[in-house]
């Protein structure tokens, strides 16, 4: 059994477990720690070694940990920021963080952590096809896996969409604040996703989020080429992706390969 440590780095709350990478499960309890108020980079590197150290028994000191955070990481520098301090922008956090945990540190995007989990253990296990998951909350995060592999850094949830960014009128954060009902909010999805398809021809989306949990209520009231279906992680889907993508990246280490079945069987 392979474990690496997998963080999800959120707004509110820093979450951290042990990861068993043969079957993207959690091997260990899940530890919350809140995000500090003043959530610069620094800061929130503090709080995550205090989480590594709790789990410095179990940890091999060589292996790589995996961080998702909400902003999009190219080459290790965070682009932008929306719910963390505005100086996590143009930071090279993977070598922030590497340093401060005398370790090697892969950060990735939270909706991509939580996209490549659910290519690779869940809802879309074994599309060896295109693949968009999106996770509806606040706003709406994305990613792209084709073939198994994560394109990364998308962010379909600001589409222009008749005249708007898209998830300021389909988001489950919209619903809320209009007070729809499933069928109203529908609408809106109906029009988000056909431009989805539209532009990608995506052979399955999976749909994440806290709202995911009542996909029964919206999702069958949406009339698509593609197959649409709830993702399965939930709200663990953010740090074994984060996992997961440390092993895929980092030198020396690798996910298990997929046989036939795994990958032709679920596609079914």
């Amino acid at each position: 059994m392979t474990e690496i440590l997998g963080i999800d780095i959120g707004g509110t709350g820093i979450k951290g477990a042990l990861v068993d990478l043969d079957r993207g499960e959690l091997t260990s309890e899940r530890i919350r720690i809140l995000t500090p108020k003043n959530s610069t980079p620094k800061n929130c590197a503090d709080v995550v070694a205090k989480m590594v150290h709790k789990f410095r028994k179990r940890l091999d000191p060589e292996a790589p940990i995996g961080i998702a955070i909400p902003g999009p990481i190219v080459h290790g520098t965070v682009m932008f920021m929306a719910n963390l301090h505005k100086s996590w922008v143009g930071a090279n956090a993977d070598d922030l963080f590497s340093k401060k945990l005398k370790r090697p540190v892969y950060l990735c995007n939270d909706a991509d952590a939580a996209g490549f989990a659910e290519a690779r253990y869940g809802a879309a296990k074994g599309v060896n096809d295109l693949v968009i998951v999106t996770t509806l909350g606040t706003g709406i995060g994305s990613a792209i896996i084709y073939k198994g592999h994560l394109i990364p850094n998308t962010e379909l949830g600001h589409l222009e969409i008749d005249g708007h960014d898209a998830e300021t009128r389909a988001s489950s954060g919209y619903k809320t604040k209009k007070k729809l009902s499933y069928k109203e909010w529908s609408k809106c999805l109906q029009r988000y996703y056909d431009e989805l398809e539209k532009l990608f021809s995506p052979d399955l989306i999976v749909v994440g989020g806290g709202i995911s949990k009542q996909a029964d209520k919206f999702l069958p009231l949406l009339k698509l080429r593609p197959r649409i279906v709830a993702a399965k992680l939930e709200n663990q889907a953010g740090i074994v992706g984060a996992a997961a993508l440390a092993a895929e990246r980092m030198p020396g280490y690798s996910l298990p390969s997929m046989t036939n079945n795994e990958w032709y069987n679920s596609a079914e």
